[in-house]
């Protein structure tokens, strides 16, 4: 009933702006074009469609609505420039778009090879290999995490290859959609911009004009606080059996056994799994496809920076097209696995076909919340966002110089958390900070570029609209809104701690030359010293979710 209200409340939004464009349209040409270009205006559709999809639950609507906001006004309120905008400059321009065609074709490749692994009998057989050497719920989370871990090259692969790959350990010891999604989210994009191979290394590195700029993303690799401090915090909870927030509301009905939930009955899944129809799979049917995937997506995305025409294995990568590059070998990969099971007679070829359609229906919701995200980012780029965030950033350079890093942190979380792009605020705010520190201290450049990609990384990780957070939904298959509202409070405490720590480490540098090998493990113990006083606080709680792991634990 109140899932209704709040859609009827979106509904209606969406005609009264419709009724005010056309009304507006009307007096079009007596309504000056409103000064909202690189204003604070510029990121108003995003905060409305993030404030709308936490409030109703809902987020096709709500990131819609938001396209419409955006569309009004960089139309300066006309109504067939708004329906020009929301269309033919923003639907169609992002489908059309070839790198975002080569994000959804490889989407749909790895849906269709993960139902094709479903069908064999290969994730089940995984599943059922992994609970005779996989005993503990932390034993699950952590075995996650270290896939996550060796996954580098890619967040989104990343994301849906360990969701594929761990969700039946994970269903298996009751361990709750939202945070397997948490897992996975948390060692996807903050292991891809620390991983000196990745293609998060090769967009950094292409955004430094004029420099060695995969040189100084090794360098600001140690400085990246928040991706370090959300894996200690993240390895921390498992460890000692922490959950907080919402989060904790879903691990205490995992632990009943409702993983999908918050109790109420109401399922969260939005990707209809396949059913496994060969019982005699063996774990050899989902390892080698993933083995060879891994292998296909690597060898394509260096074929893309032209390894193969006598550049060498880094430059490639670094020049590598991550979405041509994905989409090859994951077509090569589907192919392997295709004939792979039609030899070993675990498919036969029909059945092999039927998994394209259900690959394609399961990756349905991400494919539609990543193009409204798209459309949203191309309003807000109209709109003037990176003229605004430059202008802001470049008043602020001159009285706190020492403290600018916590300051370009600031500034890249809530850019990427209004616009949901990482790389975008990397594009943005790379150039700016090395223009603003030409010529001056270049160890404090290096730390306000690693505070940059750490920021946009922490606002990738809050917000609703982001693609990454998006895949690791996907992947895990959870409901959107669940995932995100249950990883915020997380990703908030990882933000302070990061502020905190660019706070110290930037007037220090600056004025004592402190290294990083004394500050970064100083940094880590403080948040492990967190999550062990939070334990203590919550042990004192009978109904907590440590008191309750550890009874289900005993009790097995």
């Amino acid at each position: 009933m109140k899932s209704s209200k709040k859609n009827l409340i979106a509904i209606a939004v969406v005609i009264l702006i419709i009724a005010v464009l056309g009304i507006l349209s009307i007096y079009v040409d007596k309504i000056p074009s409103p000064s909202t270009y690189a204003t604070f205006w510029a990121l108003v559709p995003s905060v409305v469609a993030i404030t709308l999809a936490l409030i109703t639950k809902e987020v096709y609507s709500s990131l819609f609505i938001g396209i419409v906001i955006g569309s009004v006004f960089a139309s300066g309120f006309s109504f067939t420039g708004s329906i020009s905008n929301v269309l033919q400059d923003g639907l169609i321009a992002q489908l059309s778009d070839s790198y975002n065609v080569g994000i959804l074709i490889f989407l749909v490749i790895l849906g269709t090879i993960v139902a094709l692994m479903n069908k064999a009998g290969g994730s089940k057989a995984f599943g059922d290999w992994a609970a005779t050497h996989i005993k503990t719920r932390q034993g699950a989370q952590l075995c996650t995490v270290l896939l996550g871990v060796l996954i580098f090259i890619d967040d989104y692969f990343n994301c849906l290859t360990v969701g594929s790959v761990m969700k039946p350990v994970t269903d298996k010891h009751r361990i709750s959609r939202a945070k397997f999604a948490y897992v996975i989210d948390a060692t996807a994009a903050p292991i891809c911009i620390i991983a000196p191979v990745s293609s998060w290394a090769a967009a950094v590195s292409g955004f430094v004009k004029g420099e060695d700029g995969f040189g100084l993303f090794i360098k600001a690799i140690p400085y990246n606080y928040y991706s370090f401090l959300t894996l200690a915090m993240m390895i921390a909870m498992i460890v000692m059996k922490v959950e907080f927030g919402s989060m904790e509301k879903h691990e205490l009905n995992a632990l009943k056994g409702d993983l999908l939930s918050m109790g109420d009955g109401k399922k969260t899944v939005t990707a209809e799994e396949t059913d496994v129809v060969n019982s005699n799979g063996k774990v050899v049917d989902l390892i080698i496809p993933i083995i060879c995937l891994v292998i296909c997506c690597i060898i394509g995305m260096i074929y893309t920076g032209g390894f193969f025409s006598g550049v060498s294995f880094v430059e490639a990568f670094s020049n590598s097209d991550a979405s041509v590059g994905l989409a090859i070998g994951s077509l090569f990969g589907l192919l392997i696995t295709i004939l792979l099971y039609v030899i070993r007679g675990v498919l036969d070829f029909g059945k092999c076909m039927e998994a394209i359609p259900e690959g394609f229906k399961a990756m349905v919701p991400a494919i539609l919340i990543l193009t409204f995200a798209w459309t949203l980012k191309g309003t807000t780029d109209m709109m003037g966002a990176k003229d605004f965030v430059q202008a802001a950033m470049t008043s602020a350079s001159g009285s706190l110089f020492s403290f600018l890093p916590a300051v370009i942190f600031i500034v890249g979380c809530l850019m990427a958390f209004a616009t949901g792009t990482s790389w975008g605020t990397f594009g943005i705010l790379i150039p700016i900070v090395c223009a603003v520190f030409e010529g001056k201290n270049n160890e404090l450049m290096i730390i306000a570029i690693s505070a940059c990609m750490a920021g946009a990384v922490c606002g990738d990780h809050c917000s609703p609209i982001s693609d990454t957070t998006i895949m690791a939904s996907a992947g895990a298959q959870c409901n959107h809104v669940n995932h995100v509202a249950t990883q915020l409070p997380y990703a908030i405490t990882a933000a302070i701690m990061s502020f905190v720590s660019y706070a110290i480490v930037g007037p220090l540098t600056y004025h004592l030359h402190v290294k990083w090998f004394i500050m970064l493990p100083i940094f880590i113990a403080m948040m492990v010293l967190l999550i062990f006083v939070l334990r203590v606080i919550k042990r004192r709680n009978p109904a907590s979710y440590v008191n309750a792991d550890t009874r289900v634990a005993d009790a097995e």
